[in-house]
């Protein structure tokens, strides 16, 4: 393993990230929680505040960063091409929700540091980033404006799943694993009816519709 001396300030923050999400469950993601994973992994504290100068928010940022570095290191893309889309969908997003599987106390408070009002835009940025990660290896190429709306529709599922998995005390998470179906599959549906909207509008000549406008039919 990279010896934390040879880290740059950036490499630091995602290695140590996961670390602090563990203090955080009992310390929250405050300089004690900080403190206490840097010095389990033999990184002095001092070096440590200045990774993470911007406090709480920094901390979650990395957090998520890290649980990003660690699905894309996990999946091969070429063996996800050979599912189904939604399955490539599902299997990230699920990936992602084992990856902080214990630490949903962690996550509950990162849930809420995120929701204030100053943190709103990053907040928007980390989700549009893991939704963006997880289409491109799911293999998506589109550039135009399909590029917007699946990763924001993404966004949206993840988080709203986010939220169900913290409060999910049943066996295996089988709430929130039914809850990702049905939202995945809401998903299908709307780009189903998109993709046949856009196939109505692409044969749709707006000359030849202004002319019989002008020219009706007798």
């Amino acid at each position: 393993m990279t010896q934390a001396a040879d880290l740059t300030l950036d490499e630091l923050r995602v290695q140590l990230a996961p670390q602090i999400a563990e203090a955080a469950i009992f310390d929250g993601w405050s300089d004690a929680a900080l403190v206490n994973a840097s010095i389990a992994a033999g990184v002095d504290p001092a070096v440590a505040r200045l990774a993470f100068h911007g406090g709480a928010m920094d901390m979650v940022e990395a957090w998520s960063a890290s649980v990003d570095a660690k699905m894309e290191a996990a999946f091969d893309r070429e063996a996800l091409a050979q599912m189904p889309i939604r399955e490539r969908i599902r299997t990230l997003v699920w990936f992602r929700l084992e990856a902080v599987l214990g630490l949903e106390e962690a996550l509950r408070r990162a849930l809420s540091i995120e929701a204030m009002p100053q943190n709103l835009a990053r907040t928007a940025r980390l989700g549009w980033e893991s939704a963006d990660k997880m289409w491109r290896l799911a293999g998506d190429t589109s550039t135009d404006y399909n590029h917007y709306t699946k990763r924001a529709i993404l966004a949206g599922v993840y988080g709203a799943t986010l939220a169900v998995f913290i409060d999910d005390h049943s066996e295996a998470k089988g709430e929130t694993r039914a809850f990702l179906d049905r939202r995945i599959e809401g998903v299908m549906k709307f780009e189903k009816a998109k993709a046949r909207w856009l196939a109505k509008r692409e044969h749709f000549d707006p000359v030849r519709f202004l002319g019989r406008l002008r020219y009706p039919a007798r």
